[in-house]
């Protein structure tokens, strides 16, 4: 279902269907070491320190200590289900999320992972995680499901939402995560709506963009304010309070995968290669689609501008802008 929304099939929905599914109890197996891991779809990236670490299919984790000119696999992943998120509040402690459910925490940078949380009867997913340090955390994914924890994820407490306004239930599936500068952080998610959070997920409010498709992902600007994007081309600014919002033209009906913001340096990637660039914290933008058209899911900003994508072939080589 997840390809209706997103590429569906092969990206993102290789790591997920968008529909809680009652099968065999699951029976959690190792990822398989591969020498063409690298190609794998790649679902998230983050850094550890100055490490990137990557998480995708088949329970794939990639790690690069040069900036992302090579990746390694992991040495230990515990499950070879699609992860589909990855934060670390530090060099050594991280977490990844995905499929069942799963919680994965990484205490060596990610060479070795320990499962968490595994929900064995539902395959209820987790879409996105957010650590604000190595003790406070929140993870998010279908149908509103929303977890917290306070102690580096020994203990994980599900957080009832609120339906959005002219809603019976609080059903939306949630995306993506990102914090701003304040410690608030915010959650993208179905309707055009963005979650926003000041107590480390515990309660929420709803920021209503005035779109009514889907929302992946999204970054606070240097400024404070606000940039979300997701299907059929659509990209969002919003002010730093989320109560006005202005569409910013892409000229493309590609659907925004990953928003990635470092100072005044911001990435937008995408489906079929979209690629947008921005050196003036999101004031102006200049299209730079890949050649060959690849669907990017994951970006990160190297060397302050230099971008590592990753896509439903794997990573693709750090590119100069």
């Amino acid at each position: 279902m997840r390809y209706a929304f997103f590429l569906m099939g092969a990206l993102l929905a290789a790591a997920l269907p968008l529909a809680s599914v009652q099968a065999q109890p699951l029976r959690a197996e190792r990822a398989v070491p591969a020498s063409h891991a690298s190609a794998a779809t790649m679902l998230d990236a983050d850094w550890a320190g100055g490490r990137m670490v990557a998480v995708g299919d088949h329970g794939v984790v990639l790690l690069s200590d040069d900036q992302g000119q090579s990746f390694r696999q992991a040495g230990s992943v515990p499950v070879s289900t699609p992860l589909t998120g990855v934060s670390f509040a530090d060099a050594q402690h991280g977490w990844a999320v995905g499929h069942w459910g799963a919680i994965l925490a990484s205490s060596d940078g990610g060479d070795s992972w320990q499962i968490q949380r595994l929900s064995s009867e539902e395959d209820r997913p987790l879409f996105a995680v957010h650590f604000f340090n190595a003790r406070q955390g929140v993870a998010v994914g279908l149908w509103s499901l929303v977890l917290t924890t306070d102690d580096g994820g020994q203990t994980w407490r599900e957080q009832r939402l609120e339906a959005p306004a002219g809603y019976g239930r609080a059903d939306l599936n949630l995306m993506g995560l990102f914090a701003d500068a304040k410690g608030g952080l915010y959650a993208t998610a179905e309707r055009g709506q963005v979650l926003h959070s000041v107590d480390f997920g515990r309660r929420w409010r709803y920021l209503d963009t005035g779109y009514e498709g889907t929302l992946w992902s999204g970054a606070a600007l240097a400024d404070g304010s606000l940039l979300v994007g997701g299907q059929r081309g659509t990209l969002l600014h919003g002010s730093a309070d989320g109560r006005s919002w202005q569409r910013v033209p892409l000229q493309s009906k590609s659907s925004v995968t990953s928003i990635v913001a470092a100072g005044r340096q911001v990435l937008v990637a995408g489906l079929d290669g979209l690629l947008v660039h921005s050196r003036d914290g999101g004031r102006s933008f200049q299209r730079n689609d890949t050649v060959d058209g690849v669907s990017l899911t994951a970006a990160l900003l190297a060397g302050g501008d230099r971008p590592v994508l990753f896509s439903r072939r794997g990573v693709i080589a750090a590119q100069g802008q």
